[in-house]
């Protein structure tokens, strides 16, 4: 796996950025689903929000880990 991205010349942290972006997609999912009427479903919410971040954590390592060993492959 990439230990670092180079980020506009800046080296970041891969566990940083996925992390990051599952913030932003948690973040988003929340409001989403604030939007909607499912408020009664939903037993503790902040559960469901701390199930949704980790959930996109994990999926976007997993797609980092897999994928971005081929894209810096192309450029030695």
């Amino acid at each position: 796996m990439i230990e670092q991205l180079d980020f506009f010349g800046g080296f970041v942290s891969t566990g940083l950025a996925t992390a990051a972006a599952a913030g932003l997609l948690a973040l988003a999912t929340h409001v989403l689903l604030q939007r909607l009427p499912i408020g009664r479903f939903v037993w503790r919410p902040i559960l469901l929000d701390l199930t949704l971040f980790l959930s996109f954590w994990w999926g976007l390592s997993i797609m980092a880990n897999r994928f971005l060993p081929l894209l810096s492959a192309r450029y030695p």
